[in-house]
């Protein structure tokens, strides 16, 4: 019954009501090896259910996001900022009429080649890498090789497009290197994940008692709102109505997605209060030092032993150093710490 209905293809002519500036599951560039279309899926909407039912989507619960190793049960995690960031996203997308499920899949695959104990980790392996290390890059390799036992999830180039491009630099949002995505449902997941690490880190940092609520920048309290809750909405309501041409309900103006100056420099103010108040002196503390120490140590000794890389590493490269990153980049923070253990004691005993 299935073959006959072929539910894909209802599915894609539902599709025609969306945005001009959607992308169409049907009109997608296509896979790097091509495959059967699926006859209940439309394209996106495979590529999501296979990073939801990847290794690295799973291991994604035991990655720091900012709090190295955290006590309580309520602090982010990379699984929780990756569900957030889909959320956010979605609801963009869905408000500006645009492919709901390629927005999806793009958010939920956005971070699976980050490292262990968050950015502290991609900072160290960045350094040590001769080729350096990007997690958006990691993530691409990630689809493209890595899962499957070396044939890669297979994914549209839009999603593929949308991870590796999803990173920004340290600049403003929105400024001078923020990039760009070739999908528009690419840069609804870019700016969402904007917006969901900038109030879930607020969130972390006044639950480990970093900062206080009523330290928060005055000026964005009056513009954003004074909890989480409204701090989202603002940020999200102001994103649909300025990009509100991406519906195609106005021709006249190319759509672009942002917010208003307004909205803009209330999060940029957020975002540096953020650094200044939280990621920096983060860096400083001794669990920080620690996970630096974790990811030197596990760098150096692999590089030296390669012999004790899990065998099917060498089916994903020559060099040994690439092998070496992609075996780090996919440690959970515990893993990475039992490991590390692991091999100080090895040390030990030949001394």
């Amino acid at each position: 019954m299935i073959s006959q209905l072929n539910i894909r293809q209802i599915i894609e002519n539902k599709e025609e009501s969306l945005s001009p500036y959607a992308v169409r599951s049907k009109l997608s560039q296509g896979r790097l090896k091509s495959e059967e279309p699926c006859l209940v899926r439309t394209a996106f909407q495979r590529d999501r259910d296979r990073i939801i039912h990847s290794k690295s989507f799973r291991r994604l619960k035991h990655k720091t996001q900012v709090f190295i190793a955290p006590l309580g049960d309520h602090y982010v995690t990379r699984l929780t900022h990756t569900l957030e960031v889909s959320q956010i996203a979605r609801t963009i997308s869905r408000a500006l009429n645009l492919n709901e499920d390629l927005t999806e899949a793009i958010a939920l695959g956005h971070d699976l080649g980050h490292t262990p104990f968050g950015h502290t980790g991609e900072d160290v392996l960045n350094e040590l890498c001769h080729q350096g290390f990007r997690h958006n890059e990691q993530s691409l390799r990630v689809v493209d090789l890595l899962e499957n036992n070396g044939q890669g999830l297979n994914l549209n180039w839009e999603v593929r497009d949308g991870i590796v491009n999803h990173s920004k630099t340290r600049a403003d949002v929105l400024g001078q290197g923020w990039g760009k995505v070739g999908t528009l449902e690419g840069e609804v997941c870019k700016i969402a994940d904007i917006v969901a690490y900038i109030n879930h880190d607020i969130g972390d940092a006044i639950r480990a008692g970093v900062i206080t609520e009523d330290a928060l920048p005055h000026s964005t309290i009056i513009v954003l709102g004074h909890c989480h809750r409204e701090r989202v909405n603002s940020m999200v309501c102001d994103i649909i109505n300025y990009s509100w041409a991406a519906r195609g309900d106005d021709t006249k103006h190319r759509p672009i997605i942002g917010m208003t100056s307004r909205i803009l420099e209330a999060t940029n103010t957020l975002r540096e209060f953020l650094f200044d108040q939280v990621y920096n002196v983060r860096a400083t503390l001794a669990e920080t030092e620690k996970a630096r120490e974790v990811i030197r140590l596990l760098y150096k000794y692999f590089n030296e032993h390669e012999d004790r890389l899990p065998p099917e590493y060498s089916y994903y490269s020559d060099d040994t150093e690439r092998r070496v990153v992609d075996y780090i980049a996919g440690m959970t923070d515990q893993y990475a710490l039992r490991t590390a253990e692991e091999l100080s004691l090895i040390k030990g005993r030949a001394k």
